[in-house]
C-alpha cells in the first residue's frame, strides 16, 4: 500500500498500517527531536509521545504532507519540553554520561556504518559541534534551521509546522545561519565537504 491507502486503513484502526507508518517516519521524527533538544533520551520520549498522538488523532489529518504533520506534532513538543525545562533549571538540556558529564552523542543513523577511522573521528566531531553550536541558538531559531538546513523542508511546509508566518521564517533563518556559522568557525576545516546551509530559495 502506498502512504495514502495506509492512512485510510489507520484511520479505520488499522493498527498495522499505522506501525508502517512509524517505521517510515520514526527517524526522522527522532533526528528532528534530537536536533532540537539536544537529548538522546528526551528525543525518544518526544518521538514515542509523537506517533502516540498521532495515532489518537489520525482522523483530524485531512490532506497535505503527513511527515510536515508529524513534525508539527514533535516540534510543538519538543518545544514545550524546553519551556518546562527551563521553568525547571536544575533539569540539564544536554544529556549526561554516567559520570555526570555533559555529552552530544548522536544518533547512530547519523554516521557511516564503514568510515575509515580518521573519518569517524572528523564526523563525530562535526556532529558534536554542530549541536553544540544548535543548542546555543534561541529555540524559535533553532527549530527552523533543524526544518529547513536538517530536514530540508522548504519554507512553506515550515511555517505550516511552526506556525509562524513565511516572512518571519526566513528572517529568522537568515539570522540563526549567520549564528551557526559564526559559531562553527572554530571547526571550519570539517565544514566544506561535510555541513552544508541550504542556501537554494525554497
Amino acid at each position: 500500500m502506498d502512504e495514502q491507502q495506509l492512512i485510510i486503513k489507520a484511520k479505520e484502526g488499522d493498527l498495522q498500517a499505522f506501525n508502517h507508518l512509524v517505521l517510515t517516519y520514526q527517524e526522522v521524527v527522532y533526528n528532528c527531536s534530537y536536533r532540537i533538544l539536544s537529548d538522546p533520551a528526551g528525543a525518544c520520549d518526544i518521538t514515542q509521545d509523537t506517533f502516540i498522538t498521532a495515532y489518537q488523532k489520525i482522523d483530524k489529518f485531512k490532506n497535505g504532507s503527513f511527515k510536515a504533520w508529524l513534525l508539527r506534532v514533535a516540534t510543538n513538543k519538543c518545544l514545550d519540553e524546553i519551556r518546562r525545562q527551563k521553568r525547571h533549571p536544575n533539569t540539564a538540556l544536554e544529556p549526561l554520561t554516567n559520570d555526570d558529564q555533559e555529552t552530544f552523542d548522536s544518533p547512530y543513523w547519523l554516521t557511516d556504518d564503514t568510515p575509515l577511522p580518521e573519518e569517524q573521528l572528523s564526523q563525530s566531531e562535526l556532529n558534536q559541534a554542530v549541536q553544540d553550536c544548535l543548542a546555543r541558538l534561541p529555540e524559535d531559531f533553532r527549530s527552523i534551521v533543524v526544518m529547513v538546513d536538517m530536514q530540508e523542508m522548504n519554507y512553506s511546509e515550515t511555517a505550516q509546522i511552526i506556525g509562524i508566518p513565511l516572512g518571519t521564517i526566513k528572517s529568522r533563518l537568515a539570522r540563526a545561519r549567520k549564528r551557526l556559522q559564526d559559531c562553527l568557525q572554530r571547526f571550519s576545516e570539517l565544514l566544506p565537504s561535510q555541513f552544508r546551509f541550504n542556501q537554494e530559495e525554497q
